[in-house]
């Protein structure tokens, strides 16, 4: 678990990933989106990825494992184990995975959900061990920008003429 075996000699900061955004749909809409594997995979991962669910169980303990299919047919496995699900607010689960043959990704990730009113404010709070596999991740893998495509793509889930239910 990342962020329980970090690094006290190096301030959160330096180890973390901070990212927000304010969705255009209710709180309870966006956690169905986040929590349906039937939905997941039509908005996860970045511009260009498609997404295949092996399991995906959301509960303390669960197990989400996926693999990530890039856009140049790299696959990206992917596993999480949710440590907190408090619905419709909170997420917590550590994240190992990457591609085939690369020093993985591992962190300990948050996601909360603010109501305002009819819409959502979505956090997004990754924390590495130490501020290397930060920077690691967040130039190997792109994921403060995969992360802020990945927040696009939920958003344009969610605006869908169905309500965020049907396949895109």
């Amino acid at each position: 678990m990342a962020a329980r075996n970090a690094s006290p000699s190096e301030p959160l900061e330096a180890r973390q990933i901070l990212i927000d955004r304010i969705l255009d749909a209710p709180r309870e809409r966006v956690w169905q989106a986040w929590t349906d594997p039937t939905q997941v995979i039509h908005w996860w991962g970045p511009r260009g990825f498609t997404t295949t669910i092996e399991r995906m169980d959301v509960r303390p303990g669960g197990v989400w494992k996926y693999v990530m299919h890039g856009p140049d047919g790299t696959d990206y496995p992917n596993q999480c184990t949710f440590i907190e699900v408090v619905p419709p607010e909170r997420l917590v689960f550590t994240h190992g995975g990457g591609a085939r043959g690369q020093q993985s990704a591992q962190f300990e990730s948050t996601w909360r959900f603010e109501a305002l009113g009819g819409r959502t404010r979505i956090v997004i709070d990754m924390r590495f061990r130490s501020a290397a596999d930060r920077d690691h991740v967040a130039q190997r893998y792109g994921a403060i920008e995969g992360a802020r495509q990945t927040l696009q793509r939920l958003a344009e889930h969610l605006e869908a003429p169905s309500g965020g239910t049907a396949a895109r």
